[in-house]
């Protein structure tokens, strides 16, 4: 449990005068009693929340119990906007085939009503998500993603199976943007198959208000990530100072959910490079998660080159050995290919 000490300090002056009904001589002076000022320091013990959700660091009242899970979430415009994401504690966004980018939203802290549209899996993403151990929700795989899910790797729901009863297919868009998924219905098939959904993910770890309130770095008001030549899939990120977060746009739209039209609001920016290879006639990819490399973190306006390593399946922020603590709130990692890597494809104002 965190606690701060306020310090107070009362202040107390009582002025006692004695009195006398009696006549007052000429030169007598009047007999005054003073009780100097006297200064009690109390301390007070005021405790922050008891509980910390583990993939945000965000304070809570009560315990915290639930199983993460991992939602794959289309980045193709015509599924745009999106629906639920601005709820996941953690994002990481990552090429399929071409120069299409996908997402894995995690939800642990927050539960969108209706999350989507629900997209295919692959294999990099299963193992980022068995990094939460998570419940790994998905609508299709590659042909290795299904190798993987069929072998029992992760558990997870798919639409393949599901379609039309977990998974719900929307009217206002077309196949295959248009699969939905309810937080309602993740805990109803987890139900169905007897998936355990209590144990809460290991969590990660954050600086306190004091280490956050002194962050350094070089200044990252705006920060443009382009993946590719396809500029509808280029990232930009402004940083807001009133309320000390980053908002996330696609090719110039801010990412908000489509419902309530609530922005994505992110206080830890993580792009990372790694090497990428194309492995077969589709397109597919094989993205290595696990060799470390070059990293930015964005935190409070400021950026800081960092490096990446993967730590049980997850990729961290480390400098000088040493992991680097997040910002409490809600993360968003862009990974991105080695050639031609940070320097070409992340610029700053």
């Amino acid at each position: 449990m965190f606690k701060k000490w306020i310090t107070i300090s009362f202040a107390a002056t009582l002025l006692l005068s004695g009195c006398s009904k009696e006549k007052v001589e000429v030169g007598e002076h009047k007999e005054k009693k003073v009780e100097e000022e006297t200064v009690k320091e109390e301390v007070i013990e005021i405790a922050e929340d008891p509980f910390h959700y583990p993939l945000t660091g965000i304070g809570s009242e009560k315990e915290i119990e639930g199983r993460a899970f991992a939602v794959m979430i289309n980045n193709f415009p015509q599924a745009r906007p999106q629906s639920g994401i601005q709820k996941a504690d953690v994002v990481y966004e990552l090429l399929a085939e071409g120069n299409v980018t996908r997402f894995l939203a995690i939800f642990q802290s927050e539960t969108g009503e209706n999350i989507g549209p629900v997209r295919s899996a692959r294999d990099y993403f299963i193992d980022l998500a068995k990094g939460y151990d998570a419940l790994y929700i998905a609508h299709g795989y590659s042909p290795e993603a299904k190798k993987m899910l069929q072998n029992g790797t992760i558990d997870n729901l798919n639409g393949m199976q599901y379609d039309g009863s977990l998974f719900k297919r929307a009217s206002f868009r077309k196949a295959p943007h248009n699969s939905y998924i309810t937080f309602d219905n993740v805990q109803k098939g987890a139900k169905q198959v007897g998936y355990n959904m209590d144990e809460e993910p290991k969590t990660l770890t954050f600086l306190t208000d004091e280490e956050v309130e002194q962050l350094t770095g070089s200044e990252a008001k705006k920060a443009f990530v382009t993946y590719s030549s396809d500029q509808q899939f280029n990232v930009q990120y402004e940083y807001d100072e009133t309320l000390k977060k980053y908002k996330r746009y696609s090719n110039g739209d801010l990412t908000a959910d489509y419902d309530t039209k609530d922005p994505v609001l992110l206080d830890n920016v993580f792009v990372v490079e790694t090497s990428h290879k194309i492995i077969d006639d589709k397109g597919r990819r094989n993205i290595d998660l696990t060799s470390g490399g070059k990293g930015y973190l964005l935190q409070r306006g400021k950026w800081n080159e960092v490096e990446w390593k993967s730590v049980d399946g997850r990729i961290l922020p480390f400098k000088n050995n040493e992991e680097v603590g997040l910002v409490p709130g809600k993360t968003w990692i862009n990974v991105i290919p080695t050639n031609p890597g940070l320097e070409k494809i992340v610029t700053f104002n």
